[in-house]
């Protein structure tokens, strides 16, 4: 058989292999989205990353400050489901208080408040520290000025190497 033949044959066998179709791959069923207390397991650990972020939020040219603490929220199949409903995403977003505060979400009494991590925001700046490493969902919310629109930020960060991560806001 010839070089030529020999090419044209195992071709051929590498096309038939490539078409032919097997057991689709089993992953199980996609996590669910309903409130799980073991999902957010990893984030009880006590680590040594940390976050540490400033706030640079405008809007129409108006500087926003932060108003109080900053919460890091453990990304979880629960929260991420929580936080595309409340944010519109679960990367980022900058949605008015009273927006978030009226749209409705799956299972809403689900009490996750023992797994945030919180921190002060002083002079647009904070720092969350002890963290394990995994994803996370840092909430700040801030405002223009005394008696001006609450806006709260969201950002989805992750940890890493039990490193420091710096996040603008």
């Amino acid at each position: 058989m010839s070089v030529r033949s020999i090419l044209v044959v195992a071709a051929l066998v590498a096309g038939t292999a490539a078409c032919a179709t097997g057991p689709a791959a089993n992953y199980g069923p996609p996590p669910s989205s309903a409130f799980n207390a073991e999902a957010f397991g990893w984030s009880t650990r006590q680590g040594q990353a940390s976050v540490e972020g400033r706030i640079g939020y405008r809007r129409d040219g108006v500087a926003f400050g932060c108003t109080g603490s900053v919460a890091l929220t453990p990304d979880t199949p629960y929260t991420r489901a929580r936080f595309r409903t409340l944010y519109g995403s679960t990367e980022q977003a900058a949605v008015p208080e009273a927006v978030v505060r009226a749209r409705t979400v799956a299972d809403p009494n689900a009490d996750y408040r023992s797994f945030v991590r919180a921190g002060t925001c002083a002079d647009n700046r904070f720092t969350v520290a002890g963290l394990p490493d995994g994803s996370w969902f840092v909430i700040v919310p801030v405002s223009a000025g005394a008696g001006g629109e609450r806006v709260v930020l969201m950002k989805r960060v992750e940890t890493r190497g039990g490193r420091m991560i710096t996040v603008s806001m």
